[in-house]
């Protein structure tokens, strides 16, 4: 499987966030928005302390004692309780950004950071859908 950027999206600067993924053209129900690769990185290179790095900001869990870095516009995607869209890892070193629902041109795409759309634990910091 090549992975091609998508012409689906874009980054622009989100008010409060600083950036965010946004559809450039209408997005379908279950459309796979984005293939992105991950730098796997042993979590001890950036847990020393967590809340003092930029990298920490950008990176997912990935597996047991790693984080991913998502390239492409993956690490962008900022973060809500009521996401339009969900990701999911696959092999080899790859993350998958799927709409959840119909995203109209010009609106953000967001997911939660949780990792399934439906949890409501804390992610540690405030949200504006809170």
């Amino acid at each position: 499987m090549g992975l091609i950027p998508s012409s689906l999206i874009e980054v622009r600067r989100t008010n409060g966030k600083g950036r965010g993924v946004y559809a450039r053209a209408f997005i379908a129900e279950g459309t796979i928005i984005e293939r992105a690769p991950v730098v796997v990185i042993p979590a001890v290179e950036i847990d020393e302390n967590p809340y003092d790095t930029v990298l920490t900001r950008y990176c997912f869990q990935w597996g047991r004692d790693t984080v991913a870095l998502v390239l492409g516009y993956g690490s962008l995607y900022n973060h809500s309780y009521r996401p339009n869209a969900y990701y999911r890892d696959r092999r080899p070193r790859v993350k998958e950004f799927i709409a959840l629902r119909d995203i109209a041109p010009g609106e953000e795409i967001t997911i939660n950071y949780n990792g399934s759309p439906q949890d409501q634990s804390d992610v540690g910091f405030t949200t504006r859908d809170e």
